[in-house]
Parts: C-alpha cells; structure tokens; sequence
C-alpha cells in the first residue's frame, strides 16, 4: 500500500474509533466472548466452504495487493517502447537481455515467446489463455473474502442470540444478566464491522488490483504482437499511449536525444546505429536484414 493510502486509512480508522470513545467507556464495547463468537464462527464457516490452498491463496494475494508496488500503465508503455527501439536497432534476438532483467512476470513471459521465434497467433493464444485464467483466480479470492463478509453478519446474530439465551436463563439472577447483556449486543456489532470494515474492502481491493493488472496485461499483450509485426516504434507509442488516460499522454519517449541516451553503444557501432536511431526517431523502416536480427 502506497504512503498517502496508508496515511488515509490510519486517519480513517481513528476518526471511526474516536466515534465509539465520545459515547464514553471504550471497554464497555470490547466484548471477549462475543468476538470469540464471531471470528471463531466466521473462520470456521469459510473452512468448512473451501479447502485449506484457497484459503491460503487469498492470504497470499491479499498480501501482495498490499504489499506490492505495481507498475504505472505510462512505466509499462515506456519499457514497451523502449524495447521496440532496441529491436530496431540491435536486433529481436537481443531482447533476451531484457528477459532476464525485467521484474513483472508477465512481460518476461512474453519477451521470452518472443524471442523463442513463436509465431503472432501463439503468442496471443498463450498470453491471452494466461490472462483469463489469472482473471479466474482473482475473482475466486474476491469470491471467498464476499461469502465471508456475507457470513459475519449471520454469526454476529447468532452471537446476540446466545446472549439472549443466557440472559432469560438467569433472569432472576441480576449478574447472569449483566454478564450476558454485552455478549447479546456487541456480537451483532463484531459481526457488522468485520463483514462492512475488513473483509469488503480486502474483497474490493483485489477488485482494484485485478483491474489494474488486468490493463498492464492488455497493454504488454499489444505491445509484444506491435514488436513483432515490426510496426515503427512511434506508431507503436501513439497506439500504446490510447490505454493511458490525456494526463498521462505527456513526453515523446521516440526521440533521436532519448534513443541515444537509453542505449549507449560501443564506439565502433555509434556512427552505424546512429543512423539507425536517427530513422527510428523520424519513423521510416529500416532494411528488413537489420531490423530483425537473429532469431534464438
């Protein structure tokens, strides 16, 4: 999770914890058996509805979703771009370099059919395959975290009715009253604020970050079949630049001083890639031989 929603989320929950202390007492709303009640009966429902690697995977997503620094769409069309320079003017083959380097899975995977010489229709059919049942496991963790959420609610009621039970059995005993009369109440609460203030929002935070990966995927996808089919590098960063949104469209990464600065070259290939770079930077095609290299 980013600092500033970080920030916003600390400020949130003293704000709504402040509202509990203005009543008075805090104590009086901390109930032990009824949070018992509620998270031991809310956990042990969605055990009962899923097997043990499920719920461990929604744990690890959860985790990433807010632990993990993802990538910018903008991040994703500049290294897009870039590589397609490169492929202009060192050859396809050398992208395996940046196979190696590169850090989101996706767009190694990609480079690495890519340069493996698959065909256009391959590569769509596996990354496209890849990304439906990566949107398949997503929408299974959202699913688990809602039917837990759904849950709580009920297990909270049923705290409050055991609660109540306890009370009308003592109901001439004064202290059996008083000591079940929190249970009653604030199970219902535990219950509400479990389903309403943790688990919805975990639900919908996968939501945002399935989306979020879901475009880069788009993105990488278009990206990797426009390198492939040799499209200029300028038309390629006009196309990638349309999943951006007008604030975003600012800058030309293709341009001859840029070029020259991402790929520092060697002394004997700086007059011939020059001329490359200088026929990348205005958009004409380079001679068929150059362009693509030696496949691996």
């Amino acid at each position: 999770m980013d600092r500033k929603s970080l920030v916003g989320l600390i400020l949130c929950a003293i704000i709504f914890a402040a509202g509990f202390a203005a009543s008075g007492d805090v104590t009086r709303f901390f109930n032990l058996a009824g949070l018992l009640v509620v998270v031991g009966g809310s956990f042990g429902a969605a055990i009962a509805s899923f097997r043990m690697p499920r719920l461990m995977l929604v744990y690890k997503v959860l985790r990433n979703s807010y632990r993990a620094k993802m990538k910018e769409p903008s991040e994703i069309v500049e290294i897009l771009v870039d590589l397609s320079v490169k492929s202009k003017i060192k050859g396809l083959h050398t992208l395996v370099e940046d196979e190696r380097e590169i850090s989101i899975i996706y767009l190694r995977r990609a480079l690495g059919l890519l340069v493996d010489n698959y065909s256009k229709a391959q590569i769509e059919d596996i990354l496209n395959t890849e990304t439906f049942f990566f949107r398949q496991r997503r929408d299974e963790s959202e699913r688990v975290l809602r039917i837990m959420a759904e849950i709580c609610p009920a297990i909270g009621l049923a705290g409050s009715v055991i609660g109540l039970i306890g009370m009308l059995s003592g109901v001439h005993d004064t202290a059996i009253v008083v000591a079940t009369i929190p249970i009653a109440l604030t199970s219902t609460l535990y219950g509400i604020i479990l389903a309403n203030f943790v688990l919805l929002p975990m639900a919908a935070r996968i939501r945002e970050v399935t989306d979020h990966e879901l475009l880069l995927q788009k993105i990488i996808t278009e990206g990797i079949k426009a390198i492939l089919s040799e499209i200029n590098p300028r038309i390629l960063e006009v196309k990638l630049k349309s999943f951006l949104t007008p604030a975003e469209r600012t800058g030309q990464l293709v341009s001859l001083a840029r070029i020259k600065e991402r790929f520092q070259l060697g002394d004997e290939e700086e007059t011939k890639n020059e001329e490359k770079a200088d026929q990348v930077s205005a958009g004409d095609s380079l001679p068929a031989p150059e362009l693509m290299g030696t496949s691996l």
